[in-house]
């Protein structure tokens, strides 16, 4: 079976694993893999799988009927072949910042005013997030991240462990995405920022605020009727 490595450890860069299946050649299943799978406005991951020293870059990684699918440059591995693989860290690392960073920024947003999480995407050179919110008012966007800076100068800690659903829906601040939790999660990963945030979070994240660095304001667009979006970046 199956096992998301990056669950329980977001810093494991290389491991070892066991070709499941092979598609057309080059989509792969493995026994275990910290590729991070496109999903949750989180991008994939990339990175290298190894066999007996010939090196199969993995391009793209998706999650197809419950399964982890990676694809890679080339044809070369089959079913039953042991396998290392290794994260491209720089990559993996800049998201689990910027995600990090998205849980702080919609907690302040959230917590001063009131405004619900509608969507999100990481990047590596900037990120957005989109906020239910009445006003438009970028200035309070500003002040937000002013905020966020300042916290992240306190180190806080940042915690991650699993909870029951039934647990999990009794805390209404549990998930502030408009869309609420799907019904078939039977267990919820939380991703717990000191006393500031704790979210239902599948995601990689920094074990420590300081890993963010300083957070920097780029811009707001007035997407429409209570639709506000933030970008912003790290440095």
């Amino acid at each position: 079976m199956e096992s998301p490595l990056y669950l329980e450890d977001s810093y494991l860069r290389t491991w070892k694993s066991k070709i499941i299946s092979v598609s057309e050649g080059k989509f792969i299943i493995l026994s275990e893999t910290a590729f991070y799978p496109k999903g949750g406005g989180q991008p994939y991951d990339k990175g290298i799988i190894r066999k007996n020293g010939e090196k199969y870059k993995v391009v793209y990684v998706g999650k197809f009927s419950g399964k982890i699918s990676h694809e890679v440059d080339k044809e070369g591995v089959i079913p039953g072949d042991l396998v290392e693989c290794e994260l491209d860290w720089e990559r993996r690392y800049t998201f689990m910042r910027y995600h990090t960073a998205s849980h702080l920024l919609s907690a302040l947003v959230h917590d001063n005013y009131g405004a619900m999480i509608t969507g999100n995407q990481i990047g590596l050179d900037h990120t957005r997030i989109d906020f239910s919110m009445e006003d438009y008012d970028p200035n309070k966007f500003k002040q937000t991240i002013d905020k966020a800076n300042k916290i992240i100068k306190k180190k806080i800690p940042v915690e991650i462990f699993t909870i029951s659903r039934e647990e999990a829906m009794k805390k209404s601040e549990i998930t502030r995405l408009a869309m609420g939790l799907p019904d078939h999660i039977k267990h919820v990963r939380i991703v717990k920022i000191g006393e500031i945030d704790e979210q239902a979070d599948a995601g990689t994240h920094v074990r420590n605020l300081q890993e963010i660095g300083k957070i920097s304001f780029v811009k707001t667009v007035n997407k429409g009727k209570d639709n506000r979006r933030l970008y912003f970046r790290l440095k």
